[in-house]
């Protein structure tokens, strides 16, 4: 894992030249059974076609039945490898806060995924998850939420400990987005527009809603977990992309377009 302090980022950024535009893919919830591993495998080829600097998977990389064993996480590992570029994949609830023993099983997530594929910043603590990088213009960080209401009604103990570390690597990175001039890239499993008692995402939703006051047309959220693709400003001043998934394989094309994210319509597999 690669560690870059504040102050060696800024000073990285501010010597770099001009760089070429940006364009990554994104994709999630998926494969969940063999005939969508098919699919992604062709997908993949499709993908390994583009001109991208990186991709990231949201997260629920299978179901909740497939997911929770060490074998399927590994056979994840090798396919989404198929791909030229580098690939990120955030935690998703599929792959551990669903699992019958979920503390093993997001060791073993870990294990597999924290490693990033590229030089990024790393939250302090067990939280190698959060990532944070800047590229093009643009400021990206991982949060670690998950679907099922993130985990609250399961373990309420370990939401708890996990938000506060999540929003204070959120808080932490928008001061240096709005220091540096950055659109800020938010990449998160968890569909966090889902509201019910005893709401899981509420302190990230209050969070966002500061963020689109502060910095309208500044913030984009990307994420998975309800399976319905949204090209949307559910919040003013955030835009937010949620992929589709299975039963559904597709992957969406980002690109900058001076401090802002164009998304391509979804294409399918």
């Amino acid at each position: 894992m690669v560690t870059v302090t504040i102050f060696g980022l800024l000073t990285a950024c501010a010597g770099a030249p001009a760089q070429s535009p940006l364009a990554f893919g994104v994709l999630g919830d998926v494969p969940y059974d063999d005939e969508e591993i098919r699919r992604l495998d062709r997908m993949i080829d499709d993908m390994n076609g583009e001109r991208l600097d990186f991709v990231v998977h949201l997260g629920d990389i299978g179901s909740s039945k497939l997911a929770c064993n060490d074998a399927w996480l590994d056979a994840r590992k090798r396919q989404l490898a198929r791909l030229k570029v580098p690939v990120l994949v955030i935690p998703g609830d599929n792959e551990w806060s669903d699992c019958r023993e979920p503390a093993r099983r997001l060791a073993a997530w870990r294990k597999r995924f924290c490693k990033a594929p590229f030089p990024v910043e790393v939250q302090r603590g067990e939280y190698c998850e959060h990532l944070r990088w800047e590229q093009a213009g643009f400021l990206f960080v991982s949060v670690h939420t998950v679907g099922g209401n993130n985990n609250l009604r399961r373990d309420p103990e370990e939401t708890a400990r996990r938000m506060e570390a999540a929003h204070a690597w959120l808080d932490e990175s928008a001061v240096l987005a709005r220091l540096r001039g950055r659109t800020l890239v938010i990449l998160t499993q968890a569909n966090p527009f889902i509201v019910v008692p005893r709401d899981g995402f509420l302190g990230l939703r209050e969070r966002l809603i500061r963020l689109g006051q502060i910095m309208p047309g500044r913030v984009f959220l990307l994420h998975g977990d309800t399976h319905i693709y949204h090209d949307d400003e559910p919040l003013p001043g955030v835009r937010r992309l949620e992929v589709w998934g299975s039963p559904i394989v597709s992957w969406i094309r980002a690109e900058a377009e001076g401090a802002e994210l164009r998304f391509s319509a979804p294409r399918y597999r």
